[in-house]
């Protein structure tokens, strides 16, 4: 586990490279309001997020970043336009590489995470890429989806009750021309 200091603002930048190598990591609690690129999603900003993004390397010596995320984000239910509070709870392996030729060693279980060359990280871009992949692309309230099973499908109409379209157009036929009915 990676050393934290707690109680500090979240940096915005971190060079990924050097938290590696201390095995440092930064945690923190952010108002949703933060996240101006996840808001277009949301319902509101009310709420915050808690993380922890921890730097170390793996028994491979493969870097990574483990970011864990909790979160309740306020969604519109699409099925009954009501506000409801998505719980999200998330831990996410970066493998931290510097080329997509290094993507491919990475071992199962990670998501690559190109590093710029200059090693610099946003640990809140990273928080907010993992919450709007998180934000499902059709929110529907938990509970909401009981209401279509609740409705019974209307019943099939016996044949002999429906009206045949073309009956109007038999009658016609059938007429004679010149002959009242």
């Amino acid at each position: 586990m990676s050393a934290r200091v707690p109680n500090v603002p979240v940096p915005e930048t971190v060079d990924a490279w050097r938290m590696v190598s201390a095995r440092r990591g930064v945690e923190g609690r952010v108002p949703l309001e933060r996240f101006r690129r996840l808001r277009d999603a949301l319902e509101d900003a009310e709420g915050e997020v808690s993380f922890t993004l921890d730097f170390d390397r793996d028994e491979l010596q493969v870097p990574y970043a483990e970011l864990r995320i909790e979160a309740g984000l306020p969604l519109q239910c699409q099925r009954s336009l009501e506000r409801f509070v998505l719980p999200v709870a998330l831990v996410q392996r970066l493998g931290l590489v510097r080329s997509e030729a290094e993507e491919a060693a990475l071992p199962e279980g990670y998501e690559a995470l190109e590093v710029p060359p200059d090693g610099i990280l946003v640990p809140l871009d990273l928080v907010e890429d993992e919450l709007i992949l998180a934000v499902p692309v059709v929110p529907v309230k938990p509970g909401s989806e009981a209401v279509e099973r609740d409705w019974p499908a209307p019943e099939p109409e016996a044949a002999e009750e429906r009206e045949n379209p073309f009956a109007a157009l038999a009658a016609l036929k059938n007429k004679t021309p010149g002959k009242p009915d």
